[in-house]
């Protein structure tokens, strides 16, 4: 079949696996070029492998570190006339490129928030890694079914207390306007918390540590987005904020926990990128095309790859044996790698561009058709070198799943 993109609202309903495979092998390619990576990190678990930060995490962790990955992520599968979800074939691509360099990679495919997963994790571990020494947590879900209580939780990006009225992009279209957000309610205040807070990463840690699956000086980081006071409205100070402030709770508990293993836990702030999340949530887009266009412009643009290979490179590696001993901690004890995007210079003119953006100058002052292209490229379209026009195997050569 011939693949091409077709976007419903804020998602991409195809994922073509010639250019998901392209996608992996460019990040693969830029990680290897920079060098080895001296972090410590040798058997890593990555919670939500297979896209964006998490998986660019896995191939800094595989093909930087030298480390053996475990991932999980809960994938589409392919039918013989339908495309699987990119992250299916990301999986695929990472997989092969670790088993060609000499690395342990294996993927559980399925529900990371369940009980069932954990105990899949924790048998994988003692079977083929012993230990692990990172675990990455960068799950991004817009429910939860809670594996205790057994309530469904969902998630609403909406602000608190009173209505926002706000500027915003719609992306298709490529028209600015303003929108009015309702407040949440307090249920959907706590849902949102439950799906996106500290709960489960805190449920991960105590189940592999009471199956005595951590190293010693064990380390786990989990990310976050704080962003610029121009999404506070709907970020920061909103459900999502609620959702990071249990993050935060989350990570200064694990911190104690993980004390008698010399262990570190500890949440790090990220950059604003596109993301499948990214792109549904109000003000964002229109705000990281703004961000975009100046920091490319300032020469300090980064992509997902490059800004998780500085992570890894300045704050987990660099011959700092604790994540609490490398620089850039804000008073929260958070990891800050979202400096270069809060910096005075990138902020004052993504700020001063804020009110005078509109319709008409949307291609002078910000990077829409940017952001559109980190969007497709989620889904494996617009790599170089990729023969659009070529028939794709959805399958990849795979018998379907009974």
């Amino acid at each position: 079949m011939i693949v091409k993109p077709r976007i419903r609202g804020f998602i991409c309903t195809t994922a073509h696996p010639d250019g998901c495979r392209a996608h992996v092998a460019e990040q693969v390619d830029f990680v290897r070029r920079q060098g080895p990576l001296d972090c410590g990190v040798k058997k890593a678990l990555v919670l939500g492998c297979s896209g964006g930060y998490g998986l660019a995490s896995r191939i800094v962790a595989a093909f930087g570190c030298g480390a053996d990955t475990l991932g999980v992520s809960f994938e589409k599968p392919p039918a013989e006339n339908k495309t699987a979800t990119a992250g299916w074939y990301n999986n695929i691509a990472f997989e092969a490129a670790a088993s060609g360099a000499g690395r342990y990679a294996k993927t559980l495919d399925g529900d990371a928030f369940s009980d069932e997963m954990k105990a899949r994790v924790i048998e994988s571990i003692r079977t083929d890694l012993g230990q692990i020494d990172l675990l990455v947590y960068s799950l991004a879900s817009p429910v939860r079914l809670h594996p205790r209580t057994g309530v469904l939780h969902r998630s609403a990006i909406k602000p608190l207390g009173e209505p926002v009225h706000i500027k915003t992009l719609n992306v298709d279209r490529g028209e600015v306007h303003e929108v009015d957000l309702e407040p949440a309610t307090p249920e959907e205040t706590a849902g949102t918390v439950a799906v996106m807070g500290g709960e489960d990463w805190e449920f991960w840690i105590d189940a592999l540590d009471r199956a005595g699956v951590l190293a010693p000086g064990f380390r786990t980081v989990a990310y976050t987005y704080i962003g610029s006071e121009l999404t506070w409205p709907i970020y920061w100070h909103a459900t999502l904020g609620k959702a990071k402030e249990d993050l935060d709770r989350a990570a200064a508990a694990l911190r104690a926990r993980l004390a008698g293993l010399a262990g570190d836990a500890r949440v790090a702030s990220l950059k604003a990128v596109v993301s499948q999340a990214s792109s549904a949530i109000p003000v964002v887009p229109l705000y990281a095309s703004l961000l975009f266009r100046v920091m490319k412009e300032q020469g300090l643009h980064e992509d997902i790859i490059t800004h998780i290979h500085r992570l890894f490179a300045t704050q987990l590696c660099g011959g700092a044996p604790r994540l609490d001993e490398a620089p850039r901690l804000d008073e929260q004890g958070r990891i800050r790698v979202d400096d270069v995007e809060l910096s005075p210079a990138v902020q004052d003119e993504v700020k001063r561009r804020w009110p005078l953006v509109e319709t008409h100058n949307l291609g002078e002052l910000a990077d829409l058709e940017g952001f559109r292209s980190d969007f497709l490229r989620i889904f494996g379209f617009g790599l170089p070198g990729v023969d659009y026009d070529a028939e794709q195997d959805p399958l990849m050569g795979r018998p379907l799943a009974d």
